[in-house]
């Protein structure tokens, strides 16, 4: 947990430095990754907002992912996690977003997507206002709080990653 700590911690030095606002899009790690954000005090001078959506169905209400993305690449997919980490930047006050989607287990894999695949996605507001996504894929090893733990990480990561001045 201190290695999540010091994430947080850098992280949240790097938000304040540039004035940014941080969301979080979250299904299989359910808020773990806001939770870890807003454990941190003071999170409140750079932290949105999160969403939980679990459902495909919280998926497309609360962050606009269009049904179609869904029923053609299934919630765990890189066009799934592109809209989602969009939709919690887009209509926010957010500069930068995270959205976390996957198979945490022990069921609901399939040999496309087995147990412990994830998929990214980052949202970057540029000054003028446009929306860089980024999507990556991983697979973590091990049972779901495992799967989950590794997803929170790898989304700190890919946030400390990402929190630069854009051009």
């Amino acid at each position: 947990m201190s290695n999540e700590r010091a994430l947080v911690s850098a992280l949240a030095d790097r938000l304040r430095a540039l004035g940014w606002r941080l969301a979080c899009a979250e299904s299989c790690t359910g808020g773990l990754v806001a939770a870890a954000c807003t454990e941190l005090a003071g999170s409140s001078d750079w932290f949105d907002r999160g969403v939980v959506s679990y459902s495909n169905a919280a998926k497309v209400t609360l962050l606009g992912v269009p049904r179609g993305l869904i029923d053609e690449h299934g919630a765990v997919s890189e066009p799934v996690a592109r809209a989602m980490a969009e939709g919690i930047v887009r209509d926010g006050g957010a500069d930068l977003g995270v959205a976390v989607t996957g198979v945490a287990g022990p069921g609901g894999g399939t040999p496309a997507k087995p147990v412990g695949t994830v998929w990214f996605g980052f949202a970057l507001r540029h000054r003028d206002g446009t929306l860089q996504i980024e999507a990556e894929s991983r697979h973590f090893a091990g049972e779901r709080a495992e799967v989950r733990a590794a997803s929170v990480r790898h989304a700190l990561h890919g946030l400390l990653q990402r929190a630069q001045l854009p051009p």
